[in-house]
């Protein structure tokens, strides 16, 4: 059975009136999966909040200590130009971590699969140690070191579909040969990076302004699957980000519903045939209320077939 792991903790995050990253976001999912009969289906669970431990596999200790200091008791307080502390946001990146953590254990003891975690803040810009882009923990990498180190999983793959670069799950897992990390992304494009990397462990496609369905899907079919196939993973970690949707003006990429199932179905596939179908998906990006509701309900159909 499809389980949702969320927290209504993961609405008290506030960038801000002008920040993309509203609480209104999960409430269209909410009501999306509601008016699609979706919800009906599935089993909710409450995020936890991720213990320091879990934190620790991830993050520098310094960091995570400055974070707490910074967290605001009143008003808001900007970490940078993106990135915002409100009194609610640092419980509210407790919970979107411990989301995955507790999403892991589901899956692997059987009891939900597939998983998703409609969560927010988002993650995938998280470095070691610093909050980038939104980003104050990165909840994706925080549940796939819970699967390789708590759950002694070999081989995971993360597969990021946002807009934008996940950089700072590149940066956490670069020498971990444990981890195979395929990310699509607008270039060139914030946070600018992954076009040149040297990381092996990383299968980038980065695409032109305007590319659409078709080239993005050429390309996962000509980089991706036949990595994921080599790689043989035994967890696919899926950091969605729906902000490639022609409808969302947070990037210039055109994909529709249509690319997402698409792309979930083939991910869906390669979890099949190596890691028992274990898929934990992981909210990222998307902005536009309505084109980011119909994708995640899209995105759900497809990973429970």
């Amino acid at each position: 059975m499809l389980g949702i792991v969320s927290h209504p903790d993961c609405l008290e995050h506030d960038a801000g009136p002008l920040h993309p990253d509203t609480r209104g976001r999960l409430d269209a999912i909410s009501n999306q999966m509601i008016s699609s009969g979706l919800d009906f289906v599935v089993r909710h669970y409450d995020a936890p909040l991720v213990t320091r431990a879990q934190l620790e596999r991830v993050h520098e200790p310094v960091y995570l200590d400055r974070l707490e200091a910074t967290s605001p008791a009143a008003g808001l307080v900007a970490i940078d130009g993106d990135t915002v502390l409100s009194p609610g946001t640092l419980r509210a990146a407790q919970r979107a971590a411990g989301a995955g953590v507790l999403g892991v254990d589901l899956i692997l003891s059987g009891e939900a699969d597939p998983v998703f975690c409609p969560v927010r803040p988002p993650g995938h810009h998280a470095e070691a140690g610093a909050a980038l882009g939104f980003c104050l923990f990165n909840n994706i990498a925080v549940a796939s070191a819970h699967a390789l180190d708590a759950h002694g999983l070999k081989r995971v793959a993360i597969i990021d579909f946002d807009a934008h670069h996940g950089n700072g799950t590149e940066e956490i897992f670069k020498h971990d040969k444990r981890v195979l990390f395929c990310s699509s992304f607008q270039h060139p494009f914030y946070p600018f990076t992954g076009h040149a990397s040297e990381t092996p462990n990383l299968v980038a496609i980065p695409l032109a302004a305007g590319a659409t369905g078709p080239e993005f899907r050429e390309a996962v079919a000509d980089h991706w699957l036949p990595a994921l196939e080599r790689f043989a993973p035994q967890m696919v970690f899926i950091s969605a980000g729906f902000d490639a949707h022609i409808l969302d003006d947070m990037s210039d990429l055109c994909l529709t519903e249509a690319d997402y199932i698409w792309v979930t179905d083939k991910l869906l596939g390669v979890a099949r045939a190596h890691g028992e179908g274990r898929v934990l998906s992981m909210l990222e990006g998307g902005y536009e209320p309505t084109a980011l509701a119909r994708s995640v309900v899209a995105h759900l159909k497809a990973l429970i077939g």
